[in-house]
């Protein structure tokens, strides 16, 4: 027996012995592999399970309960005993067929407490822990029993109590969307309430003071903490209630009218993980793996039918007003310019498409995105009744699906399909099939849905159980048909693409289209430096970023990107994601009909990852990552940083030993700035080793990008 099943197995003995001799409540323990975090499980005097946390010694997570409310039973949450506990652990290595590193690594301890309530009705409960090095993750399990089949949720009750009033980067618990600005405050400060009520978003539901997750930490201590969910399948989506004058966080379950509860569950059920990740550097969260390690391995085998890549489209031309999704020139959205109806402002159009095209294939892009080809966009968002806008197989009379495709084949260009449900998931149900099934007929392989609007039928939230369901729905059908998903307006990632790796990348954040149209002025430049320790650490993120026109007045006065240029230059390797848009029009990349300088950085970035290493950062303030291409063992680092300019010294003590690299530098230009002038960069070339360091400056707003690459 190892060291650590003894220790449990004896402590185990010792605890259960002494309550039944002393009737004293029970305490179990469990630690990582390397002793830095410490899960103690515990009874209560009045039996109510409770766990505490621990971080190299000192407690990050005070006494926190945990117990279950149901419709027409009594709670769950008391008069337990514990009648057995397993221990066990696992150190393991899966590959991942795409991603930010070839391999990671799963390696935990564990700790297994069966629980049964000392009352008539004997329900049984299992509390189940996994300790990593990176944190703690946990949940519930409801094993088979007597006399319950089914139970209905109306609260989980699972408590967070903090030791401090630490620093916290949150947006609201909307129950609809999560395209919210995050805010920077102590915990007793969050207000989630006064967001409601936001103009920019299309549907948002917020109930009461609570976060959605992830949501991070930052201890007087300078201990980081972030709290989220593994695995959300079949169950609704977990916000946390603010009790700001206690410390504490309870979670909130996103609800359903039509159901009259938060989930329905039949047993035997095992709830999503409950996670709690921990360290010691901020970057540390971004390097961490234990979302992904607590979802079940691949069920899907090889997913060659995807190929990580990067796209062009016809979508930010409709945001910042050049043309429109629809052609009866009749939409009415906050987001798009009216027209005439059949007027030439319409977007997907066969010649559009092509020139598009055009550009991708002398640029080294190997995607083509077309919004608006379908009938139906007149409608959309017009209606409460939008069943069966969309059919996803008939184009608009002005766009030759046929020969587009034809050109876009012969030019070596993949064709990524586009689904907008309009938030009318019944009906992408009932056309999933033949939408799907017409992809293949055309050699599709991969789609971006989308969910604009408030859910139909009326009582559904985006985050709720229901659209939950959906979502898996989406990923299982699509996998039987070797489809790639990227969600929009989706439920936010929760590790799930280690066992459906067909889910490539989800929106899930306010992104870049905000600069085009809000009312607020857009994302400021703090924006992202803060989404990579928060939105990011749950997946992949589809940012789309690459805008070189960071002021289209010509098009809209009063909106802008608020960044400097390099600062989207370093996006493509600080954000994560298996696909990568260059999102501004293709002649915004032109300059006196050449191609633009700094575009060659997006030419040549790589998308697919051996491994990732954060270089530096600190949440909301600037990130600075490097990236190995899998195929060529090409280093890229991107840097980023908010409002405030800075100086930043790399070391790359990551390169290959006795190897020369060849190192272009896209940085921001002497006069820089992201409000004043933001197009102002310039391009070095010098020579690396491992050896080698290099300060650059970061402009207010500003970032960098370099591309490290074989110099022989």
């Amino acid at each position: 027996m190892n060291k650590f099943l003894y220790a449990f197995a004896l402590l185990t003995i010792i605890s259960l012995s002494s309550c039944e001799q002393e009737n004293k409540f029970e305490t179990l323990q469990v630690s990582s592999p390397n002793d830095s975090n410490q899960i103690t499980f515990q009874l209560t005097e009045d039996g109510q399970p409770s766990y505490t946390l621990k971080h190299n010694g000192k407690t990050v997570i005070d006494t926190s309960a945990m117990g279950f409310e149901f419709k027409d039973l009594n709670t769950l949450s008391k008069n337990f005993s514990i009648i057995d506990a397993k221990t066990g652990g696992l150190d393991e290595t899966w590959a991942m067929p795409w991603g930010e590193q070839l391999e990671v690594r799963n390696q935990y301890n564990e700790l297994i407490v069966y629980l049964e309530e000392n009352t008539p009705e004997q329900r049984k409960l299992n509390i189940h822990f996994k300790v990593y090095d990176d944190g703690v993750g946990f949940r519930y399990e409801f094993p088979q029993q007597d006399n319950l089949d089914e139970l209905l949720i109306t609260d989980e009750n699972t408590e967070f109590s903090l030791t401090g009033d630490h620093k916290t980067w949150w947006i609201p618990g909307d129950w609809d969307i999560y395209e919210h600005l995050y805010n920077e405050t102590k915990f007793s400060e969050i207000d989630a309430l006064s967001k409601a009520n936001n103009e920019d978003l299309n549907a948002s539901y917020i109930p009461e003071n609570a976060v959605n997750t992830p949501v991070t930490m930052k201890t007087e201590d300078g201990l980081y903490l972030s709290f989220h969910e593994a695995d959300l399948t079949d169950y609704a989506g977990m916000t946390l209630k603010i009790h700001p004058s206690e410390n504490k966080m309870v979670s909130e379950l996103v609800g359903s009218e039509r159901l009259g509860g938060k989930a329905k569950i039949k047993l035997p059920f095992n709830t999503p993980w409950r996670t709690i990740q921990v360290a010691d550097k901020a970057g540390d969260l971004i390097e961490s793996k234990m979302i992904l390690n607590l979802n079940d391995p691949n069920a899907l085998g090889n997913v060659d039918y995807f190929t990580p890549m990067k796209y062009v489209g016809i979508w930010w031309e409709m945001h910042i007003g050049k043309s429109t999704w629809d052609m009866e020139g009749t939409q009415d959205m906050n987001t798009f310019t009216v027209g005439e109806k059949g007027s030439s402002q319409h977007g997907a159009t066969t010649e559009n498409a092509k020139k598009y095209i055009d550009f991708a294939a002398e640029n080294g892009i190997q995607g083509l995105l077309v919004e608006g080809w379908n009938t139906g966009w007149d409608q959309w968002i017009n209606t409460d009744d939008r069943e069966g806008v969309f059919d996803f197989i008939t184009p608009y009379p002005d766009y030759d699906f046929d020969e587009v495709m034809a050109y876009a084949k012969d030019k070596g260009v993949e064709v990524i399909m586009h689904h907008e449900t309009s938030a009318a998931p019944l009906t992408y149900e009932k056309q999933m099939e033949a939408a799907y099934d017409f992809m293949k007929a055309n050699d599709i392989n991969s789609v971006k849905t989308g969910y604009v609007g408030e859910i139909i039928p009326k009582g559904e939230y985006h985050h709720g159980q229901w659209m939950v369901k959906h979502y898996q729905k989406v990923l299982d059908e699509t996998a039987k048909k070797e489809i790639a998903v990227n969600a929009h307006e989706p439920i936010k990632a929760t590790g799930k693409r280690r066992t459906y790796p067909n889910a490539i990348a989800r929106e899930g954040l306010r992104g870049q289209e905000f600069n085009a149209w809000a009312s607020d002025g857009g994302n400021p430049p703090a924006h992202l430096p803060t989404v990579a320790f928060t939105r990011m650490l749950s997946g992949p993120i589809d940012f789309t970023p690459g805008v070189f026109n960071i002021k289209f007045d010509d098009y809209k006065k009063g909106n802008r990107v608020n960044t400097t240029l390099a600062h989207q230059l370093g996006l493509y390797v600080v954000i994560y994601s298996p696909i990568q848009m260059a999102c501004d029009l293709p002649e915004h990349y032109l300059v006196d009909g050449e191609v633009h300088p700094a575009f060659q950085f997006i030419t040549d970035v790589g998308v697919d990852w051996q491994q990732s290493k954060v270089l530096d950062g600190e949440v909301g303030d600037y990130v600075v990552i490097a990236r190995q291409e899998r195929e060529t063992d090409n280093w890229f680092i991107g840097g980023i940083t908010d409002e405030n300019a800075r100086t930043f010294k790399i070391n790359f003590d990551f390169l290959e030993e006795n190897k020369t690299y060849k190192a272009l530098i896209y940085k921001d230009g002497p006069d820089a700035d992201w409000e004043n002038n933001p197009q102002d960069y310039m391009i070095e070339e010098k020579e690396v080793t491992k050896n080698t360091t290099h300060t650059i400056q970061m402009a207010a707003g500003g970032g960098f990008a370099m591309s490290l690459m074989d110099s022989e």
